[in-house]
C-alpha cells in the first residue's frame, strides 16, 4: 500500500516479507530522493526482485508500507525477461502500451453517466478513479520516436514480430516502453542483459541526465560505477539491507575494509578471551595449591584461598556474561560462492575450430556475415562483440550446430566436445528439475547429483524444482553445471554472464582463466573483456574485424 510523504519521493519503512515460512526481506528501510541513483545489489536469489515488485507495486509486502510522496508518482518498472504475447507485432504492442485515449475518453463518459444514477456505487467509483488514472497517465506519455530512435528502434518495421527480434532488441523495446511512460522514479531489473556496448553507454548517459530517481538491480561492475551514487547491498542471511555511499567501486573499497576491521577485532577478541581463560585457570590452581598445602592452624591463609577463588569464579561470569552480550564480536562468515572448475579436457591437437568461406542467416533471409575464412587455434580466448542484431547469435549458433549455412563449412578439430550456452536460455528442458537435468547429462544417482548441484549453490529442495520456477540467475547457473559435467573442450558461450550475481560472475572469470581448453564468447560486459579476452571479433555492418589484444 502506497501513503504520502513531503520528506522523499518514495520511503520504504521496516517492510518484512515471506514466502511460506522463508524470509525474503526483513525490516528493511530506505529512501529514495530526488536525483538518487541507487544500485541494489545481492546474490541471486536473495529477494532483489521481490524487493523492486513490491515498490512497484506488484506485491504487498507482510508488514511495514511504502511510503510515496504524492498519489499519482509515476513509477516506471524494468522487469526481467521480456515476454510479451507470442506473435504479437512491434506496432501492436507500442499501441497496446501507449493505449487509446479515446477508448479511454468514452469508458470516462459511460462510468460518468453510470455514476449519476447511483453515486453511492463502490465498485463503479473504482472503476471511475483507475479510468481516470489511466487518462492522466496518458497525458505523460512520450511519442514514440523520442524514446526508439536513440534505442535504435525506429529502423524496426512495425508489423515485425516481436519474438523474432535479437536479445539485444528485445531488452531495448522492453525499456522504450518503460521509458514512454515518462516516469519520475524508475526501478530497473538487470537493464544492461543482452545490450551491446554502444547501448550501455547511451543507457548510462540518458541516466546521468534523467530528472528523477532510478533504483536499479544490476550486476555489471562497470555500469554500477558509470551510474549510481548509492549502493544498497541486500544480506542473504540476515534479509536486510546495507546502505553504502558512492558507486560500486566505492562500495566494495568500504565494505573490503569493513571486513577487515571485523577480522581484526575478532582476532583481537580471540587473543582477549584466550589470555582471561588463561587468567581464570592461574587464578583456579593458585587458591587449589594454597588449600592443600595450608592447614587449619593457618586460617588467614586459608581465607586468603578464598578469596582467591572467589575472584577467579567473578571473572569467570564476567567472561560468561560477556560472552552472550551483544558486544560480543561474531567471527566474519565467508558467503556461500559457487565452486566452478571446467577440469582438463581431452587433449586436442592445435586445430580447434575452421571456418571455411561460411555465410551466415535465416532461411530466407540475406546473410547477416558471409566470406568467413577464420581459423580458431587451441587455448584461444575470444570475445565476440558488436551492435545487437549484427549476427552474433546466429554465427555462434551455427559454429554450434543449431542453425545450418547458409554456404560454406564449419569444421571442427579431432575430438572436439563442444559445449554451447544458448542467450535466452531456451536448451534448458524447463518441465524437469535442476536434479533430472544433471542426471540426463551424467550417470549420477541422486546423491552424486544433489552433491555436484551443490557447488552451484543448489541446496535442499532446490534441485527438485522444475527449472519454470528458478529464477534467470539460477537457471543461468544450471547452463554453467550442464557444461561442466559433459567436460567439454570448446565452448561457445552466448552473454554468459546475463543474470549471474557479482560474485558468480568473479568464480567463472577465475574458472575460465584455469580452463585448457578453446572459448568463444559473445559478451558486452567491459569489466569481463578487459580480464578475459586475448582476442576481439568485432561484428558490425556485415563484417568481422579482429583484433588481439595485450595479455
Amino acid at each position: 500500500m502506497f501513503y504520502r510523504s513531503h520528506h522523499s519521493m518514495l520511503t520504504v519503512h521496516h517492510i518484512s516479507k515471506a514466502y511460506n515460512i522463508q524470509p525474503i526481506l526483513e525490516d528493511v528501510s530506505f529512501s529514495i530522493n530526488p536525483g538518487d541513483r541507487l544500485g541494489l545489489i545481492g546474490p541471486n536469489g536473495s529477494g532483489k526482485t521481490t524487493l523492486l515488485r513490491i515498490l512497484a507495486g506488484h506485491e504487498s509486502p507482510d508488514r511495514g508500507a511504502v511510503v510515496a510522496t504524492r498519489t499519482g508518482l509515476r513509477i516506471g518498472y524494468l522487469t526481467q525477461g521480456f515476454a510479451p504475447r507470442p506473435g504479437i507485432t512491434l506496432g501492436e504492442l507500442l499501441e497496446q502500451s501507449l493505449g487509446n485515449p479515446a477508448e479511454v475518453e468514452n469508458e470516462l463518459a459511460r462510468l460518468a453517466g453510470a455514476l449519476a444514477l447511483d453515486p453511492q456505487d463502490r465498485s463503479l467509483q473504482d472503476a471511475y478513479q483507475a479510468a481516470l488514472e489511466r487518462m492522466q497517465a496518458l497525458d505523460f506519455t512520450l511519442q514514440p520516436s523520442v524514446v526508439l530512435e536513440p534505442l535504435g528502434l525506429a529502423g524496426i518495421d512495425p508489423g515485425q514480430a516481436v519474438e523474432s527480434l535479437s536479445g539485444g532488441q528485445k531488452t531495448r523495446l522492453s525499456l522504450a516502453l518503460v521509458l514512454l511512460q515518462d516516469p519520475l522514479l524508475l526501478l530497473l531489473d538487470e537493464p544492461t542483459n543482452h545490450l551491446d556496448i554502444a547501448m550501455l553507454e547511451w543507457l548510462e548517459n540518458w541516466l546521468g541526465q534523467f530528472s528523477g530517481a532510478a533504483l536499479i538491480v544490476s550486476h555489471d561492475r562497470t555500469f554500477l560505477d558509470n551510474t549510481v551514487n548509492r549502493i544498497l547491498d541486500l544480506n542473504p542471511e540476515t534479509h536486510t539491507i546495507r546502505e553504502y555511499s558512492g558507486n560500486y567501486t566505492g562500495y566494495l573499497d568500504q565494505y573490503l575494509a569493513e571486513r577487515e576491521r571485523l577480522a581484526e577485532a575478532y582476532s583481537d577478541q580471540l587473543y582477549e578471551i584466550r589470555r582471561m581463560r588463561q587468567d581464570i585457570a592461574r587464578t583456579k590452581q593458585q587458591s587449589l595449591r594454597v588449600e592443600l598445602t595450608t592447614t587449619s592452624r593457618q586460617p588467614g591463609v586459608r581465607r586468603y584461598a578464598k578469596k582467591v577463588a572467589k575472584k577467579a569464579k567473578s571473572r569467570e561470569k564476567k567472561l560468561e556474561r560477556f560472552m552472550e552480550s551483544d558486544e560480543r564480536v561474531e567471527k566474519p562468515k565467508e558467503s556461500w560462492q559457487m565452486k566452478l572448475e571446467f577440469g582438463e579436457p581431452v587433449h586436442v591437437g592445435q586445430g580447434v575450430l575452421k571456418l571455411e568461406e561460411l555465410a551466415v542467416g535465416y532461411p530466407g533471409g540475406p546473410a547477416l556475415l558471409s566470406g568467413l575464412d577464420l581459423q580458431v587455434r587451441l587455448g584461444q580466448r575470444i570475445a565476440i562483440t558488436g551492435p545487437n542484431g549484427a549476427g552474433k547469435t546466429t554465427l555462434l549458433r551455427t559454429i554450434a550446430g543449431k542453425l545450418d549455412p547458409l554456404s560454406g563449412q564449419v569444421r571442427l578439430g579431432a575430438s572436439i566436445r563442444l559445449g554451447y550456452m544458448a542467450q535466452e536460455q531456451e536448451l534448458l528442458d524447463l518441465q524437469r528439475s535442476a536434479l533430472e537435468i544433471i542426471q540426463h547429462n551424467a550417470p549420477f544417482n541422486e546423491t552424486e547429483a544433489r552433491s555436484f548441484l551443490h557447488y552451484f549453490l543448489f541446496s535442499g529442495d532446490d534441485p527438485l524444482r522444475p527449472a519454470r520456477d528458478l529464477s534467470f540467475g539460477e537457471r543461468a547457473r544450471l547452463e554453467l553445471a550442464v557444461l561442466v559435467v559433459n567436460g567439454c573442450n570448446l565452448l561457445l558461450l552466448d552473454e554468459p554472464i546475463n543474470h549471474l550475481d557479482i560474485p558468480s560472475r568473479a568464480r567463472f572469470e577465475q574458472a575460465l582463466a584455469n580452463f585448457n581448453g578453446t572459448i568463444l564468447a559473445v559478451v558486452h560486459d567491459r569489466y569481463f573483456i578487459d580480464r578475459f579476452a586475448s582476442e576481439l571479433w568485432l561484428v558490425e555492418d556485415g563484417a568481422l574485424h579482429r583484433e588481439v589484444l595485450s595479455s
